[in-house]
């Protein structure tokens, strides 16, 4: 079954590395907020952390008291990431079997441009409408996240 698609697009004042290296500070994860209904982020902590990066695995809990397992797969700060969001727990458990975010930089003269785009896989046809619903809520999220993201690079100075 082809995946729910949808990406973002925002331009922050920052080289590709420095966001990398912000995402692997988890204390940064709980400024996603979520959007509506959509939880954010209550903590995140590394359930393994290797040294390359790639494999290191992050349990995230939400603000709803749900969690899931974000793996990054790619790591290749000055040009792409790629993380898989899975384990999720109930409900998005029953509608999904997983998530893949990824992270493209195109270098540009004043930073960086950044597009963060996201495949879901619903579980079946039934759960795909349902899940159709989150992907609008989840790209509301992310847009406002980008946006958090470009304001505060902005406001140190970046």
């Amino acid at each position: 079954m082809r995946p729910i698609s949808f990406s973002c697009t925002e331009i922050l004042p920052l080289a590709p590395e420095e966001i990398a290296e912000q995402m692997l500070n988890l204390a940064n994860w709980t400024d996603f907020k979520g959007y509506g209904i959509l939880p954010g982020i209550k903590a995140a902590e590394f359930e393994v952390r290797t040294p390359d990066v790639v494999g290191s695995r992050i349990r995230v809990t939400n603000t709803d008291g749900s969690s899931h397992v974000e793996e990054i797969v790619e790591w290749r700060p000055d040009h792409h990431l790629r993380l898989d969001l899975k384990e999720f727990s109930p409900p998005l458990s029953h509608l999904a079997t997983g998530f893949i975010e990824r992270w493209e930089f195109v270098r540009l003269d004043n930073g960086t441009q950044v597009i963060r785009s996201f495949e879901l896989h619903a579980k079946s046809f039934l759960t795909r409408p349902v899940l159709w619903q989150i992907s609008f809520l989840l790209k509301r999220a992310i847009t406002r996240h980008l946006c958090e993201m470009r304001e505060a690079a902005t406001v140190r100075g970046n």
